[in-house]
């Protein structure tokens, strides 16, 4: 049967056709030969106790039968304000909750909200100063704050100008920098900016780590001192942990962690357990009051969607934290997640493995063609279909970015599963080696 889905980040050439996915349980895709394939990436980095889960089924179920969708203009429903109750609760300092229906779309909200705070309190700012290589969603306002050059570099003249600032890369450090040096480089570069430009509106940065920038964990403390910076000279910290926030790196927020308040904060992806679509962005008293005065003030935010506060979706968003609290998912990620260090040695020690990066449940793989010259693996064919190929035979289901190799589980997945995803990428890692070098 001719297809006429046209996927997405694909060169449709390259395939003839596609494996129809049928079912899924647990952390296996099941496609419709019965083939089996670990879902090593949650289905785009969202999927949280694996597929089929009865209770957020069952959640799901029992809201369709009530209500399957309302508009939030002027009116409400009962499990999105629960759901605003419960984002609230898990993020200190927060104060209200915007729904939308995805990433891009709660980051352009943050933005918008971020420059006209400056517009409500009578302020000319308007610049966003951002992380290089960041990644915030592929609509246009997000690949201007996110600007990764591979992915966006075709649109590039129709993008706004921000501010960018280096990101410190242990491995890919400038020469005669220590680490250290260079991360006290970085924010000495912001300070300077922050200190001479006073348009500067908002910091945007992704929360704890860059995940589509090349999974760059960040060192200690370099998103806390950022904050600081931000509160010293008066600008909004924007962060966005539709990503790496509700445990992907090992904490429910990663801004709690980081010890970094934002004034605005995005969440995504996990939000439902990876089940429906549906972000969040919330905002601190401070930028929420500014948007309060009389109707013909237009200062209110200027900004709407069909699907916003879905009761669906913001059903299975409630069940799914009940899930974390009750199952105390977050102690059970920070110990399964140490299964991912045992294969450090094993793992780096393959011949086009230049480098590892690992945190919580999230590990990129630098895949590279000399160690020394750390030059990155190149093929003619894309990298990604040759791991999507390869990964298939030895039962698991691989995503590359570029030359890195994610590794992206349900948050759920048991120690013996993921140990079994491992071995599986170290086998596909090996078995795709001729054909990237």
């Amino acid at each position: 049967m001719k297809s006429y889905v046209w996927h997405p980040n694909t060169q449709m050439t390259e395939w003839d056709s596609f494996d129809k996915i049928t079912k899924a349980k647990g952390m296996w895709l099941i496609d419709s030969k019965g083939n089996k394939m670990i879902d090593a990436v949650a289905s785009m980095w969202c999927n949280v106790w694996g597929h089929s889960n009865p209770q957020l089924v069952k959640a799901i179920t029992n809201q369709s039968k009530k209500l399957q969708h309302s508009s939030m203009f002027n009116i409400t429903n009962e499990p999105a304000e629960k759901l605003a109750d419960n984002l609230v609760k898990i993020s200190h300092g927060m104060h209200k909750v915007f729904f939308s229906d995805n990433g891009s779309s709660a980051m352009e909200i943050s933005i918008k909200m971020a420059l006209q705070y400056w517009k409500n309190i009578g302020e000319k700012r308007t610049e966003i100063a951002t992380l290089e290589n960041g990644y915030h969603g592929d609509t246009f306002g997000a690949m201007a704050v996110g600007y990764v050059p591979e992915f966006f570099g075709k649109f590039k003249k129709q993008l706004f100008k921000t501010i960018q600032f280096p990101v410190p890369n242990k491995y890919r450090l400038p020469k005669e920098y220590t680490f250290s040096d260079y991360q006290n480089e970085c924010l000495e570069k912001i300070e300077k900016k922050f200190s001479k430009n006073k348009n500067i509106a908002a910091f945007v940065m992704e929360s704890g780590a860059q995940v589509a920038g090349g999974v760059i964990i960040y060192p200690k403390e370099f998103q806390k001192k950022i904050s600081q910076l931000c509160k010293k000279y008066d600008v909004l910290l924007v962060l966005d942990e539709i990503a790496t926030g509700f445990g992907r790196l090992g904490s429910m927020t990663q801004h709690e962690e980081q010890k970094s308040t934002p004034d605005i904060v995005a969440y995504g992806k996990m939000l439902t357990g990876g089940y429906l679509t549906m972000a969040a962005t919330l905002a601190n008293k401070k930028v929420y009051d500014s948007f309060s005065g009389e109707f013909n003030d237009w200062k209110h935010l200027f900004h709407g969607h069909t699907y916003t506060g879905n009761p669906l979706a913001a059903s299975v968003a409630n069940e799914n934290i009940k899930m974390y609290h009750k199952n105390k998912l977050i102690k059970k990620i920070q110990k399964t997640s140490k299964i991912f260090e045992k294969y450090y040695k094993e793992i780096s020690e393959i011949d086009i493995v230049g480098d590892i990066r690992h945190k919580g449940m999230l590990m990129g793989i630098e895949l590279v063609t000399d160690k020394k010259k750390k030059i990155p693996i190149h093929p003619k064919k894309s990298i990604n279909k040759i791991f999507y190929e390869e990964g298939k035979k030895n039962g698991i289901y691989l995503r590359t970015l570029g030359n890195i190799v994610m590794l992206v589980p349900p948050l759920a997945i048991s120690e013996k599963e993921l140990d079994l995803l491992l071995k599986c990428t170290i086998k596909t890692i090996l078995s795709a080696r001729s054909q990237v070098i």
